[in-house]
């Protein structure tokens, strides 16, 4: 498998690609024994040895971690300003995990931690169509008609979104809550699709990526998936 070695770095779980061009820039990274200083240099990790500091790294685990993102938790490794990230919810990085996919600071819910890049394509892509599903707090009583609205597609400034779901949950002259079922995920999709309607988003949770549940999974807390559960995200 050829690939950049910035990437390939990130595949053999070593580090971020960020990292890893930080590292080859730095000469701390050879391939079959010799410096390499360029981290779009192409290298066969079926034919080549890569080594850091010396030492080559072993067959990595596949790790799959369902966590449940609290609000104001941000979906990044590092932060300028010092606020929480979702790898200060972790316990360690014995073997380097990424966030397949992301949630903006002020939203929650499950997100999907893992270091095999094919199933965070696959959670990822939009031609993959994995569906996402939100429960979503707005304020004020939503029209029937904005219901509608929202799962046939509204035009946002970056082209209309496509249909989806909206099950209506709970409505009253304070609040309005239902279940959104996305197959796209735009920046701040959901937010922007009810401001269209005229209503604020008060609170926005994640509770299902495919068939994988947040359940009860408390906030702040994360849990390795089962073979199973890993299996059913692979296939659909």
């Amino acid at each position: 498998m050829r690939v950049q070695l910035h990437r390939a770095l990130s595949k053999l779980g070593w580090g971020s690609r960020k990292q890893a061009w930080e590292w080859i820039s730095a000469g701390e990274v050879r391939v079959d024994g010799r410096v390499v200083r360029d981290p779009l240099a192409w290298v066969d990790l079926e034919a080549q040895r890569v080594t850091r500091g010396g030492v080559e790294k072993g067959p990595v685990l596949r790790r799959v971690i369902a966590l449940h993102k609290p609000r104001g938790v941000l979906t990044t490794r590092s932060d300028e300003k010092g606020r929480r990230t979702v790898y200060d919810l972790l316990p360690g990085e014995e073997a380097w995990v990424f966030p397949a996919g992301r949630l903006d600071a002020d939203s929650e819910g499950l997100l999907v931690m893992t270091n095999d890049a094919k199933l965070a394509e696959r959670l990822t892509e939009p031609d993959q169509h994995v569906p996402k599903t939100y429960r979503v707090t707005v304020r004020g009583s939503a029209g029937d008609e904005w219901v509608q609205a929202l799962a046939a597609g509204v035009e946002l400034d970056d082209g209309r979104t496509r249909p989806c779901e909206v099950r209506l949950v709970e409505r009253t002259r304070a609040r309005t809550v239902v279940e959104m079922v996305l197959r796209e995920g735009r920046n701040r999709q959901i937010r922007r699709m009810w401001e269209v309607a005229g209503h604020r988003v008060t609170r926005l949770v994640r509770v299902a990526i495919g068939a994988l549940e947040l359940g009860a999974l408390p906030a702040g807390e994360h849990r390795e998936l089962t073979p199973g559960e890993v299996e059913r995200l692979t296939q659909g």
